[in-house]
């Protein structure tokens, strides 16, 4: 054999190994984090995709958007979305050069079957409408349509697509058929859209007459990125969902840290470049998990795999949970247990290289589930975190939102009215006070 005719056979066995490389990356595994079922791709179904190409641009997969699946939706029981496109509206922290996108049917007592997804950059602020020339059919292993199990989530292959950072993005899926209850984040305070029939691929926007305060079935964005190096995820119940923050305006605390670090990067500041991606769930506690089967509302133990330790290029984690643990509890809350809850995920976290970042529980005198009790047992595990013996590093929330003249209670220009949560102004001041050095660096060997 010559040498000439070996490198071609080399050439043609390296392009080999990259087609079937390919037609194995759309990733699926069970929403629960502890599992894999696979999702099957529905072959020949649909129409000739577009600009569906593995992208050849090089780059870091980061995530630009992410929201944990926090239940199943009310009604939606029989019919689920059957017949009806769904256009998620989702910010984007980073910019990119091809993206790919999680659906999960974690909580469908049937498989979901999607026949027709896209993934577009929309036209402007509150609207349906996507930017011109940006719409791009999505497909699974290959092909346009696809179908989840029950339990289940499926990752979108890559697609090429310029993705701007902190924008919107359109994120449609149409079913013909129910899957059951519909997998849902109930507090988006972001306006997503409906629309009957299969609109998957409208640019115009005009079919989509329906408005919903919610995100169905989708879980992440993840892009292609030059610009950021990996990515930070917020891991939080209602105070990190944003839940009382101003809708359609993205004023959630990992929304100002999102702006705090574009900003640092942007003025030369030796800051990380770092996506953040939101995995707050209202209500979420520590240790205990809501009714049903899978759990509505996963407690931070059972769904932190998923969450935080499976989303891209994950560096450091943001931790602020407790409060529900301490307000929720019919009895008086243990400290003892739910800091051993904390660190148990700082151990979960290392494993995988993570460094912690664990916050403060800020107080919420004034509010109906207060009692002096409960405020005691806030300051005992606020003290086992200050003294560093929980997390890598501390962000004090606490010490920075409290009434400095009644430190039971929120300052009252930082209240959103209900004595826990704070308004946009509190929010800010979250991401303000993150010492964006501590996002630096990997975990400690041992606390």
């Amino acid at each position: 054999m010559t040498k000439r005719h070996g490198y071609a056979l080399l050439a043609a066995f390296a392009a080999l190994i990259a087609v079937l490389s390919a037609g194995i990356y759309a990733g699926v595994a069970a929403d629960d984090g502890t599992s894999t079922r696979h999702a099957t791709p529905q072959g020949g179904v649909g129409r000739t995709p577009r600009n569906n190409a593995a992208p050849a641009s090089t780059g870091t997969w980061v995530g630009t958007w992410a929201a944990a699946p926090s239940g199943a939706e009310p009604g939606t029981e029989t019919d689920g979305a059957a017949g009806v496109s769904v256009r998620n509206v989702v910010h984007t922290s980073v910019a990119g050069t091809s993206a790919r996108v999680t659906l999960s049917n974690l909580y469908g007592q049937e498989p979901l079957t999607v026949t027709d997804a896209s993934v577009a950059v929309a036209a402007g602020d509150d609207t349906a409408a996507a930017a011109t020339g940006t719409l791009r059919r999505l497909t699974f292993g290959g092909s346009t349509s696809v179908t989840v199990p029950a339990g289940g989530q499926t990752v979108s292959d890559a697609v090429r697509l310029n993705v701007p950072r902190d924008t919107d993005l359109l994120v449609t899926t149409y079913s013909p058929t129910s899957s059951g209850s519909v997998t849902y984040h109930e507090h988006a305070r972001q306006t997503s859209y409906a629309a009957e029939g299969d609109s998957a691929e409208d640019m115009t926007g005009t079919p989509y007459t329906q408005q919903v305060s919610y995100w169905r079935y989708l879980t992440a964005v993840d892009v292609l990125s030059n610009e950021a190096k990996g990515t930070v995820v917020a891991f939080g119940d209602s105070l990190t969902d944003g839940v009382t923050s101003t809708a359609d305006a993205n004023h959630r605390w990992p929304d100002y840290l999102t702006a705090r670090l574009r900003e640092a990067a942007a003025a030369g500041q030796d800051v990380p470049r770092y996506s953040v991606v939101n995995e707050g769930i209202s209500g979420n506690q520590v240790l205990l998990s809501g009714l049903g089967r899978p759990a509505d509302n996963q407690s931070g133990l059972d769904r932190f795999g998923r969450d935080v330790l499976r989303r891209p290029n994950a560096k450091v984690v943001v931790i602020d949970l407790g409060i529900n643990d301490i307000g929720r509890n019919e009895k008086l809350a243990d400290p003892d247990k739910v800091v051993a809850g904390l660190r148990t995920l700082v151990g979960e976290a290392h494993a995988r290289g993570l460094k912690v970042v664990g916050a403060t529980l800020m107080p919420f005198g004034g509010h109906r589930g207060w009692t002096a009790a409960r405020d005691g047992v806030r300051e005992q595990i606020n003290a086992r975190i200050r003294a560093g013996k929980v997390f890598d590093a501390v962000v004090d929330f606490d010490k920075a939102l409290r009434d400095p003249y009644d430190p039971r209670k929120l300052r009252a220009d930082y209240d959103s009215g209900d004595h826990l949560h704070p308004n946009d102004r509190g929010y800010r001041e979250m991401a303000d006070v993150i010492d964006l050095s501590t996002l630096d660096g990997g975990a400690s060997a041992k606390l």
